[in-house]
């Protein structure tokens, strides 16, 4: 599969799928989409980098189809998923981050996120969702994410996060499901050195 767009603007976000698992990219920073706060909703949102700024502005549905056809996000519809991610040599890794999905349902979008980093001394992996709109409109739906295997499970449940708030304030405020690497080792069975970690999810209305 080959991996997104070469362009500044998305040297971070890369597509996965469960059939074709994701190659892992050194971590900078997930690119945002973001608006002026005064802004209404109609008015145009734009898309940055760490870096870059992209010149292109829109409503949510526009930028979605930009991410689409333009940068090649990977995109489903539904409201579960089940997406498997692998790394080899998971020990050289401590900041990394895999391919971005965004699901369609509900008539809205959502972000899965996916990474390694050092929480404290210890390496450990996050999965968290982010929500393509408002924070009062995230308020009105919920996500779950569940990783397990060998006989133990792990689930998270919470409200996916407005993507006004930066990829790094969520996964710094620790606010989604967080495996230490020796138990997703673990959970990914075998010999425990190449990382094969099934997440599955849903989201749903309140």
């Amino acid at each position: 599969m080959n991996m997104a767009s070469n362009s500044p603007l998305f040297d971070d976000i890369r597509i996965h799928s469960d059939i074709d698992p994701p190659q892992i990219e050194e971590l900078t920073d997930v690119s945002e989409l973001v608006n002026d706060p005064t802004q209404t909703a109609h008015k145009p949102n734009g898309i940055v980098s760490s870096s870059v700024q992209c010149s292109v502005m829109g409503d949510i549905p526009y930028l979605a189809s930009h991410l689409k056809e333009d940068h090649k996000v990977d995109m489903h519809s539904g409201s579960t998923f089940n997406h498997r991610y692998v790394k080899s040599n998971p020990q050289e890794v401590e900041n990394a981050t895999w391919m971005l999905t965004v699901f369609s349902c509900y008539g809205q979008y959502f972000c899965l996120h996916f990474e390694a980093f050092q929480l404290g001394a210890a390496p450990v992996y996050i999965a968290f969702l982010r929500f393509m709109g408002d924070d009062n409109e995230a308020k009105n739906y919920s996500y779950s994410l569940e990783v397990g295997g060998n006989g133990r499970k792990m689930v998270w449940q919470g409200v996916p996060r407005s993507i006004r708030d930066s990829h790094c304030k969520v996964r710094d405020s620790y606010d989604g499901l967080i495996i230490q690497r020796n138990m997703a080792l673990f959970f990914s069975g075998g010999d425990q050195k190449e990382l094969k970690l099934r997440v599955t999810g849903r989201i749903w209305k309140e």
